[in-house]
């Protein structure tokens, strides 16, 4: 069947709250644009327009909400009810959705979208444009079991997906951690599912990562650490603790850059950046290329977000994770499988403080080289799956049964602001 002149891409990033979501989706439409492929994709992130966006990838924003609860969410920026902000975000997907025509749709993360806003616009695609090819995207690790099994039969995922959707992609390996048996993925979907591997990013040049390292006034022989917190909104402990660190015993040879995220509430990165004032430690809210600081540092202490995760090991650059363990317990599994495969050591949350972080970064620094192996023998292979999958799809081929991994496939692995003043 031959390809017709140009093929459409929906994505959908709801886009609460953090970085995690709109970065993994961009990160996939970076990939999937040619000159025959349009990518848009519907965000509800208050921050999607400070990225910049290659050809033939745009976005639409849909008013922006924020979870209080876990079933509760209020307007974001503007002064509405939350059930009029949601017929909003609902009207303005499903007529993007008309309009647009989609060969492909990718829903990020919710099966069923915030509150079930992309439930209808499912249905209609099934109904009225089956030829869509609609396909849920989920990260590796989505919370422990219990909570994702409970929170899926309570809002009827399971019989939904069996309907609604084309392909499960999971953006992680099986051997990693197993979401088809760990979330109980019934029988009749299975064949349906497929671990694509981990998204690779951007890789920082060398002149880059120079030309960063002289940004940030790391001199010669100097360690660069850098911290980040992802979107920011519970990263002030840790950061504080890094600073905290500091005060109780100087670490020479060392430049820190700490990167709040944007969602940290400006009184607490105005404190963060008092304190770290002495010394001389730079403190910014929001770095749009991190592929540039990560790739100049020599180690990352982070959250263990994926897309963080990803985005480190994309710049083999060793790595500290601090995972949180509420609301959700993502980080602290993740943190524990890429801890048992060498690739990062980890610091539980409740062992955090001044002088065990101190201890575990001496370490850490005395052993870069050992995980600098570590992460150069791991496949980031997840974007050369997603490209084979849409080839099959603009060949006009069936999906594959059988739920194949990214290794069980014959496509090859891929490897895949300002700061001022020294």
């Amino acid at each position: 069947m031959g390809q017709k002149p140009l093929y459409n891409i929906l994505m959908y990033s709801h886009d609460t709250y953090g970085l995690g979501h709109i970065r993994r989706t961009m990160s996939i439409a970076g990939h999937l644009r040619a000159s025959d492929v349009n990518v848009l994709i519907l965000t509800g992130s208050p921050i999607a327009g400070r990225f910049s966006f290659p050809e033939n990838v745009d976005f639409v924003r849909i008013p922006g909400m924020i979870k209080q609860t876990n079933d509760e969410y209020r307007s974001l920026s503007i002064r509405i009810d939350p059930e009029h902000a949601l017929n909003i975000r609902k009207s303005i997907i499903a007529a993007t959705t008309r309009t647009f025509r989609p060969d492909l749709f990718i829903v990020d993360k919710e099966p069923l979208g915030l509150k079930k806003e992309v439930l209808p616009t499912l249905q209609w695609l099934k109904a009225h444009s089956p030829r869509t090819r609609t396909i849920l995207g989920l990260r590796d690790i989505m919370d422990d079991r219990e909570t994702v099994r409970a929170d899926w039969r309570h809002k009827d995922v399971y019989r939904r997906l069996e309907e609604l959707y084309s392909e499960i992609w999971i953006y992680g390996r099986q051997d990693i951690y197993d979401a088809v048996a760990e979330y109980d993925l019934p029988a009749a979907i299975r064949d349906r599912v497929h671990f694509t591997g981990y998204l690779p990013r951007r890789v920082a040049s060398d002149r880059a990562a120079a030309k960063t390292r002289k940004k940030f006034c790391v001199g010669q022989g100097e360690k660069m650490i850098v911290v980040t917190a992802g979107g920011g909104g519970d990263g002030y402990a840790m950061m504080e603790t890094y600073l905290a660190m500091h005060e109780q015993e100087a670490l020479p040879g060392i430049r820190s850059v700490l990167i709040t995220g944007p969602f940290m509430p400006r009184q607490q990165r105005r404190l963060l950046a008092r304190r770290a004032r002495p010394f001389r430690i730079k403190v910014v809210p929001f770095y749009p290329r991190m592929e540039e600081v990560f790739g100049a540092a020599d180690l990352v202490v982070s959250m263990g977000g994926y897309n963080t995760v990803c985005e480190i090991l994309s710049q083999k650059t060793p790595s500290l994770i601090i995972p949180r363990e509420t609301p959700r317990r993502e980080q602290l599994l993740r943190a524990t499988a890429f801890g048992r495969q060498g690739l990062v050591d980890f610091l539980p949350w409740p062992e955090l403080a001044a002088d065990t972080l101190h201890a575990r970064i001496m370490s850490m620094l005395d052993s870069l080289p050992t995980y600098r192996q570590a992460i150069a023998r791991f496949p980031l292979d997840g974007i050369d799956f997603i490209k084979a999958r849409l080839a099959a799809f603009r060949r006009g081929e069936e999906p594959a049964a059988g739920g194949a991994t990214a290794a069980e496939t014959e496509e090859p692995p891929g490897s895949g602001l300002r700061a001022t003043g020294c």
